[in-house]
Order: C-alpha cells, then structure tokens, then sequence
C-alpha cells in the first residue's frame, strides 16, 4: 500500500509539469493543428407541409378575391369502378351505296368526286351512271326499269330539295339586305356603330355564297334526264342516303359495273357507342340502366361526359369471360373515331359512407396532386394535400384529407393560388 500510494504522488507531480509543456506547445505557431473544415450543408429543423402553405389575408382582400367556403360532409355516394372502353359504331351507321342497274360511273363534275374520309350531306351526289343499254335491244328489262324508276324516285327528291335549300337561301340573303339596310340607317342617324353595320355586311355575304350554291346544286339536278323508253338515257345520280363521312370507295370514275355492285360506303359518326366488356362475375354489381362517365386516357375523371345506355344486341367473349354494355354519346365533331380506347366509369349498385367536398374546391397541380385550401382561423388559409379516388357529378370523394364539418374554399380557389405562388404561376 506504501510503494502505490508513493507511486501516485510522482504522477501527480509530473501532470503539471506535462499540461505547461502542451500549453507552450500549442503557442507556437509552427507547432498549431488544423483547422476543420465547413460542412458543404447546414441542415436545420423541417416545417412541416402545413407551415409552408400557409396564407393570411386581409378583410378586404379576402371580400375582393371572392372567398367562399363549404364544410367536408359524410355523405351515402354509390362507387363508380373505371373499365375500358372502345368505340364502335351502331347499327345502321355505316351504309353501302350499290348500283341501281349496270352503267359506266362518271363524275358529278371534273374533280368532284368525293375521296375517302370526305363529309357528304344527304342526297349529294357523288358518282353519275350512265346506263348500258344491250345492242339487242334499245329498252331495259323489267327489273332494270323498276330500278331506273327507283333512280328517278331519288332525282325528284333531291330536286325538290335543292328548291327548298335555294328558296331558304333566298330568304335569308333578303333578310340580311334589310338588316344592313337597318343598320346603315341607324349608323347615319348616330344611333347604330361601324360594327354593327360590318357585321351585317358579313351575313350578307355568306347568305349570297350559301344563294349561289344552291342555285348551282339545282341547274346541276336540272340537267340530269331519263328517257329510257326510247333506248336513250342520261346519267343516273347516286347519291348519299345520309349525312356522314365516305368510309370506302369500292368503284372509280370510268369503270363500267354491274348491277347491284357496291360503289362507295358512308358512315355517320354521330352518335357513337361505347363498347365496356365487364367481367362476367361483375355484371350483377353494375347499374347498367344508369349513364357512364368517358373520357381520354391522360384526362382526369372531372374531364368525363355522361352516355347513356343503349339497347344492343346482345354480346360477349367465352375466352375473355366478358360480357358487353353499350353507351351512346354524341360526336358531332367527330373527335372520337372508331375503335378508339376510353375510360369507363360506371356506376355500382351498392353505396358507402364516404367524405365528400364540391369538386370547385380541388387544385391539382403540375404532377397530378390533388389539394385543397382549408381555411383555419379569421383570413387564415392552408393548403392540405387530399386523395380524390373518384368524383361523381360535382362532389368529389377524398380520403386523407380534412375531417368532417371543415372549412373548404370553393370559391377563389384560383386567386389563393396566384397570391401563393406569385402572379404568373
């Protein structure tokens, strides 16, 4: 015990001696350690989403930019499930136009042939027949002049036709002169404006255009004569049967056909319908008699229009296990084509409880997220991220977002994101 206690004295008195020689150590410059380096980044305490989206307004500037709000309800809504689709035409849509009797085809006139994907309108001609008489005879068989007759049935029609488009087109090129009349006088008097009497101007010119065409369309029906008594015939006009584009040529000008060959195909593009395949198990959850919700792929479900369904016949696949419901939607434009693919959105039998807000009030940005602005205090508002699985007519269904009974903005959604984001965004 003696030699450890002597022991930790010696120590002892050699630690001062030890810290004074670091000491003087560390004064001498040549002697200094290193100094440590930065660090590239400085990380501080995250905010949280909430902090960062956060506007206060004024009184008045939440009365100027319009604010209104509505609370998040619990509501009973029926599902929708989201199918493909694809559009087909329906029955009758697509007509083929054959030829009454044998003949040689010729143009309405030099170049007037309507090509492939050409609208035409109802009773426009499209090819001329000139009949072929046999060289053992200088009249038609019984059954050529039962389709001549046919032929002449349809050339009284457009020729009646053409009269009421060119009488119409006479009424309104008369109307359009006393309404630029009208405002000429006014304009004189200081009561009418320069625009207005440009205006007239303009629907007189097209009422005269609209005049002239018609006037055209009956001096070229004028023209056209049968007289297949005397061995002698003018060429038949084949017309369209309705309104619609060309789908298919199947004849020329100059080739000589048959009787009852096909010559060209028209088709109408409105309405379409929409093919859904639903798997065969899934049927009885579908509440077919209600209208679907299409629209594009790459659009969002808000985007969607209402088609009603149709009566079809009735089809489906064995191999697939899928069987086929049809809506109708119009397609005036001609935007959707056939075979083309759609979403489907249709509605189910069965409804659950599920949050619901009006969908004025949901913002999505450039990468598809969906938010809202909550306002939480007096001119308080913070945008919080939702999730919309569905929407269905104006409300949308959100999980993840807001409880029940809170404020959201549905009006002034967009002036709350241009004072966030800075005008311009």
């Amino acid at each position: 015990m003696i030699c450890v206690n002597d022991r930790l004295k010696k120590y002892r008195r050699c630690v001062p001696v030890l810290l004074a020689g670091v000491a003087i150590a560390g004064c001498h410059p040549s002697t200094a350690a290193p100094t440590k380096p930065a660090p590239p980044a400085k990380s501080s305490h995250a905010a949280s989403e909430g902090d960062l989206n956060t506007i206060e307004l004024t009184a008045e500037a939440e009365e100027r930019l319009g604010i209104q709000t509505a609370t998040v309800e619990r509501r009973a809504v029926r599902r929708r499930r989201t199918y493909g689709g694809e559009v087909v035409l329906p029955t009758g849509a697509s007509i083929t136009v054959s030829a009454p009797i044998g003949g040689t085809l010729e143009s309405v006139s030099e170049g007037s042939v309507p090509e492939v994907g050409t609208h035409v309108g109802r009773n426009q001609p499209v090819f001329l027949l000139l009949p072929l008489l046999s060289a053992e005879r200088d009249v038609l068989t019984p059954a050529e002049r039962i389709s001549v007759a046919q032929a002449r049935l349809q050339l009284s029609q457009a020729q009646v036709d053409a009269d009421g488009l060119l009488q119409q087109a006479q009424a309104q090129v008369d109307a359009a002169k006393i309404n630029l009349d009208r405002a000429e006088r006014l304009l004189k008097g200081q009561a009418g404006t320069v625009a207005t009497v440009d205006a007239a101007k303009a629907q007189l010119e097209l009422a005269e255009k609209a005049h002239s065409a018609a006037e055209q369309r009956v001096a070229l029906l004028e023209k056209i004569r049968l007289d297949t008594e005397a061995g002698d015939a003018t060429p038949i006009p084949i017309v369209s049967p309705r309104d619609g584009y060309v789908r298919v040529q199947h004849a020329t000008v100059g080739e000589i056909v048959p009787a009852g060959a096909p010559l060209f195909e028209v088709m109408d593009y409105d309405p379409i319908w929409i093919k859904v395949p639903i798997y065969a198990g899934e049927v009885a959850s579908i509440a077919d008699h209600e209208p679907a919700r299409v629209w594009h792929f790459g659009d969002v479900a808000a985007k969607a229009r209402a088609a009603e369904p149709v009566r079809a016949p009735p089809t489906a696949d064995a191999q697939a296990a899928t069987v086929d419901l049809y809506y109708q939607l119009a397609n005036s434009n001609g935007e959707l084509r056939p075979g083309q693919r759609l979403n489907v959105g249709l509605a189910l039998r069965s409804e659950e409880e599920s949050l619901v807000i009006p969908w004025s009030a949901v913002y999505i940005d450039i990468y598809g997220g969906y938010w809202v602005y909550v306002k939480t205090g007096d001119h308080k508002f913070v945008r919080r991220r939702v999730q919309v699985p569905f929407v269905t007519d104006d409300l949308a269904v959100i999980h993840s977002g807001p409880a029940v009974g809170t404020p959201v903005v549905i009006e002034g959604v967009a002036e709350l994101i241009g004072t966030e984001f800075g005008a311009g965004h």
